[in-house]
Protein backbone atom coordinates (compact mmCIF):
# COMPACT_ATOMS: atom_id res chain seq x y z
CA UNK A 1 0.00 0.00 0.00
CA UNK A 2 2.99 2.33 0.61
CA UNK A 3 3.40 2.65 -3.41
CA UNK A 4 0.06 4.03 -4.11
CA UNK A 5 0.08 7.07 -6.40
CA UNK A 6 0.03 10.18 -4.72
CA UNK A 7 -3.20 12.25 -5.54
CA UNK A 8 -3.57 15.16 -3.61
CA UNK A 9 -1.96 17.36 -0.47
CA UNK A 10 -3.01 19.89 1.80
CA UNK A 11 -1.14 23.49 2.25
CA UNK A 12 -1.99 26.29 5.15
CA UNK A 13 0.04 28.54 7.21
CA UNK A 14 0.34 27.78 10.98
CA UNK A 15 -1.47 30.16 12.66
CA UNK A 16 0.94 30.83 15.38
CA UNK A 17 4.50 30.21 13.28
CA UNK A 18 3.76 31.55 10.05
CA UNK A 19 4.97 28.46 8.49
CA UNK A 20 3.68 27.21 5.42
CA UNK A 21 2.94 23.20 6.16
CA UNK A 22 2.02 20.60 3.58
CA UNK A 23 0.89 16.92 3.75
CA UNK A 24 0.65 14.33 0.97
CA UNK A 25 -2.25 12.27 0.60
CA UNK A 26 -1.98 8.90 -1.46
CA UNK A 27 -4.73 7.32 -2.80
CA UNK A 28 -7.01 5.36 -0.15
CA UNK A 29 -4.92 7.78 2.52
CA UNK A 30 -7.86 8.59 5.70
CA UNK A 31 -6.46 12.05 7.64
CA UNK A 32 -8.27 13.68 10.77
CA UNK A 33 -7.07 16.71 11.68
CA UNK A 34 -7.47 18.68 14.94
CA UNK A 35 -5.94 20.34 17.86
CA UNK A 36 -4.87 16.91 19.78
CA UNK A 37 -1.51 15.06 19.38
CA UNK A 38 -3.25 12.13 17.94
CA UNK A 39 -4.26 13.51 14.74
CA UNK A 40 -2.63 12.70 11.69
CA UNK A 41 -2.70 16.30 11.09
CA UNK A 42 -2.57 18.62 14.21
CA UNK A 43 -3.41 22.17 14.14
CA UNK A 44 -2.95 23.58 17.36
CA UNK A 45 -5.36 26.72 17.48
CA UNK A 46 -7.40 27.03 20.80
CA UNK A 47 -10.82 27.23 17.75
CA UNK A 48 -9.99 24.26 16.32
CA UNK A 49 -11.79 21.26 18.16
CA UNK A 50 -9.25 18.29 19.47
CA UNK A 51 -10.62 15.89 16.26
CA UNK A 52 -12.31 18.18 14.28
CA UNK A 53 -12.67 16.64 10.72
CA UNK A 54 -11.69 13.93 8.80
CA UNK A 55 -10.83 13.67 5.15
CA UNK A 56 -11.19 10.27 4.04
CA UNK A 57 -11.13 8.46 0.16
CA UNK A 58 -14.32 6.71 -1.49
CA UNK A 59 -14.95 5.74 -4.98
CA UNK A 60 -11.97 7.45 -6.55
CA UNK A 61 -12.41 10.49 -4.73
CA UNK A 62 -11.32 12.41 -1.17
CA UNK A 63 -14.29 13.06 0.80
CA UNK A 64 -14.12 15.67 4.01
CA UNK A 65 -16.93 15.31 7.18
CA UNK A 66 -16.97 17.11 10.55
CA UNK A 67 -16.91 15.03 13.70
CA UNK A 68 -19.44 17.11 15.53
CA UNK A 69 -16.47 20.28 15.55
CA UNK A 70 -17.93 23.30 17.78
CA UNK A 71 -16.65 26.28 14.91
CA UNK A 72 -17.52 24.08 11.90
CA UNK A 73 -15.87 22.96 9.06
CA UNK A 74 -16.59 24.87 5.97
CA UNK A 75 -15.28 24.39 2.00
CA UNK A 76 -15.47 27.20 -0.28
CA UNK A 77 -17.54 28.85 2.51
CA UNK A 78 -19.95 26.48 2.27
CA UNK A 79 -20.65 24.33 5.41
CA UNK A 80 -19.79 20.45 5.61
CA UNK A 81 -22.87 18.40 6.90
CA UNK A 82 -22.75 15.10 5.86
CA UNK A 83 -19.41 13.81 3.63
CA UNK A 84 -18.78 16.33 1.27
CA UNK A 85 -16.36 15.77 -2.21
CA UNK A 86 -13.19 17.79 -2.85
CA UNK A 87 -11.33 18.92 -5.84
CA UNK A 88 -7.89 20.20 -6.41
CA UNK A 89 -8.19 24.21 -5.95
CA UNK A 90 -10.19 23.88 -2.89
CA UNK A 91 -10.34 25.76 0.46
CA UNK A 92 -10.62 23.98 3.84
CA UNK A 93 -11.63 26.35 6.60
CA UNK A 94 -11.79 24.73 10.36
CA UNK A 95 -12.06 28.27 11.91
CA UNK A 96 -9.02 28.97 11.24
CA UNK A 97 -6.47 28.67 9.33
CA UNK A 98 -7.69 28.01 5.70
CA UNK A 99 -6.38 25.09 4.04
CA UNK A 100 -5.76 24.29 0.52
CA UNK A 101 -6.55 21.22 -1.18
CA UNK A 102 -4.62 20.93 -4.09
CA UNK A 103 -2.94 18.52 -7.38
CA UNK A 104 0.20 17.18 -6.47
CA UNK A 105 3.74 17.91 -8.35
CA UNK A 106 6.16 15.87 -8.98
CA UNK A 107 8.46 16.72 -6.08
CA UNK A 108 5.76 16.61 -3.60
CA UNK A 109 6.21 12.92 -2.81
CA UNK A 110 9.57 13.10 -2.50
CA UNK A 111 9.47 16.01 -0.12
CA UNK A 112 6.71 14.76 1.83
CA UNK A 113 8.43 11.13 2.14
CA UNK A 114 11.87 13.02 3.41
CA UNK A 115 9.53 15.10 6.05
CA UNK A 116 7.28 12.59 7.41
CA UNK A 117 4.28 14.33 5.84
CA UNK A 118 3.32 11.74 3.98
CA UNK A 119 -0.35 10.00 4.36
CA UNK A 120 -1.08 7.13 3.33
CA UNK A 121 -3.26 3.85 3.57
CA UNK A 122 -4.09 1.52 6.82
CA UNK A 123 -3.90 -2.03 6.41
CA UNK A 124 -7.82 -2.81 6.49
CA UNK A 125 -6.99 -6.20 8.16
CA UNK A 126 -5.83 -4.42 11.65
CA UNK A 127 -7.08 -3.86 14.63
CA UNK A 128 -9.68 -1.44 14.74
CA UNK A 129 -10.24 1.29 17.07
CA UNK A 130 -12.99 4.02 17.61
CA UNK A 131 -12.08 7.21 19.16
CA UNK A 132 -15.05 9.20 20.80
CA UNK A 133 -15.11 12.77 18.79
CA UNK A 134 -18.56 13.53 20.68
CA UNK A 135 -20.31 13.29 23.86
CA UNK A 136 -19.41 12.84 27.37
CA UNK A 137 -16.09 10.58 26.59
CA UNK A 138 -14.76 13.05 23.82
CA UNK A 139 -11.19 12.24 23.20
CA UNK A 140 -11.27 8.67 24.67
CA UNK A 141 -9.72 6.28 22.17
CA UNK A 142 -11.21 2.85 22.24
CA UNK A 143 -9.13 -0.36 21.40
CA UNK A 144 -11.37 -3.45 19.31
CA UNK A 145 -9.36 -5.68 20.99
CA UNK A 146 -12.15 -8.80 20.49
CA UNK A 147 -13.88 -9.77 17.08
CA UNK A 148 -16.93 -9.19 18.32
CA UNK A 149 -17.36 -5.86 20.68
CA UNK A 150 -20.74 -4.58 21.97
CA UNK A 151 -21.52 -1.10 22.62
CA UNK A 152 -24.13 0.13 24.78
CA UNK A 153 -25.04 2.45 27.51
CA UNK A 154 -22.96 2.45 31.02
CA UNK A 155 -24.74 0.83 33.86
CA UNK A 156 -24.31 -0.76 37.54
CA UNK A 157 -24.92 -4.18 35.55
CA UNK A 158 -23.91 -3.51 32.14
CA UNK A 159 -22.27 -6.76 30.46
CA UNK A 160 -21.35 -5.10 27.14
CA UNK A 161 -17.45 -4.39 26.48
CA UNK A 162 -17.43 -0.74 25.89
CA UNK A 163 -19.90 1.51 27.67
CA UNK A 164 -21.00 4.69 26.74
CA UNK A 165 -21.99 7.26 29.68
CA UNK A 166 -24.28 8.53 27.30
CA UNK A 167 -28.60 8.54 28.09
CA UNK A 168 -29.28 8.33 24.59
CA UNK A 169 -27.22 5.20 23.86
CA UNK A 170 -29.65 2.23 24.20
CA UNK A 171 -28.64 -0.69 26.97
CA UNK A 172 -27.23 -2.11 24.28
CA UNK A 173 -26.98 -0.18 21.22
CA UNK A 174 -24.83 -1.77 19.04
CA UNK A 175 -22.76 -4.58 17.83
CA UNK A 176 -18.60 -4.06 15.89
CA UNK A 177 -18.04 -7.58 14.45
CA UNK A 178 -14.95 -8.35 12.57
CA UNK A 179 -16.31 -11.05 9.46
CA UNK A 180 -13.48 -11.88 6.38
CA UNK A 181 -11.04 -9.52 8.33
CA UNK A 182 -14.05 -6.36 7.68
CA UNK A 183 -15.27 -4.44 10.17
CA UNK A 184 -18.95 -4.23 10.62
CA UNK A 185 -21.29 -2.41 12.62
CA UNK A 186 -24.76 -3.62 13.66
CA UNK A 187 -27.70 -1.79 15.08
CA UNK A 188 -29.28 -3.67 18.22
CA UNK A 189 -32.03 -2.19 18.03
CA UNK A 190 -31.45 0.99 19.51
CA UNK A 191 -34.10 3.77 20.57
CA UNK A 192 -32.06 6.22 18.72
CA UNK A 193 -30.55 4.54 15.86
CA UNK A 194 -27.08 4.11 14.69
CA UNK A 195 -26.04 5.84 11.63
CA UNK A 196 -22.72 5.25 9.22
CA UNK A 197 -21.52 8.69 7.61
CA UNK A 198 -25.45 10.34 8.50
CA UNK A 199 -26.58 6.84 6.75
CA UNK A 200 -29.32 5.12 9.04
CA UNK A 201 -28.62 1.99 10.11
CA UNK A 202 -31.80 -0.50 10.16
CA UNK A 203 -31.90 -2.93 13.21
CA UNK A 204 -30.40 -6.03 12.64
CA UNK A 205 -28.64 -4.27 9.42
CA UNK A 206 -24.73 -5.08 9.33
CA UNK A 207 -22.91 -1.79 7.93
CA UNK A 208 -19.33 -2.72 6.44
CA UNK A 209 -16.48 0.03 7.95
CA UNK A 210 -14.03 1.54 6.04
CA UNK A 211 -11.34 3.72 7.71
CA UNK A 212 -12.35 6.78 8.59
CA UNK A 213 -15.88 6.56 8.43
CA UNK A 214 -18.11 8.22 11.37
CA UNK A 215 -20.34 6.27 13.56
CA UNK A 216 -23.48 8.08 15.44
CA UNK A 217 -24.84 6.49 18.33
CA UNK A 218 -27.64 8.64 19.59
CA UNK A 219 -25.75 11.69 20.50
CA UNK A 220 -21.90 10.01 20.38
CA UNK A 221 -20.00 10.13 17.52
CA UNK A 222 -17.43 7.80 17.22
CA UNK A 223 -14.34 7.83 14.69
CA UNK A 224 -13.65 4.17 12.94
CA UNK A 225 -9.77 3.96 12.59
CA UNK A 226 -7.87 0.91 11.29
CA UNK A 227 -5.11 -0.07 13.37
CA UNK A 228 -1.88 0.69 11.81
CA UNK A 229 -0.45 2.45 9.13
CA UNK A 230 1.84 0.90 5.87
CA UNK A 231 5.30 1.01 6.27
CA UNK A 232 6.61 4.26 5.18
CA UNK A 233 3.22 6.13 6.42
CA UNK A 234 3.41 9.02 8.79
CA UNK A 235 0.99 10.75 10.91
Amino acid sequence: MSEREALAKLRWRDPHTHEVREFVLTEGATATIGRSSNNDIQIAEQHVSRQHAVIHYRDGIFMINDLASSNGTFVNDQRVEEPFPLFAGDTIRLYVPLIQFMAVESRDLKTATETGRLITATNPRGQGSLIVTNGPQEGQTIPLLLQRVTIGRATNNASWEVLLQDPSVSRPHARMEKQDDQWHVIDLNSSNGTRVNKVQVHGGESRMLSDGDIIELGSSVLLFRTGWRSPGSSG
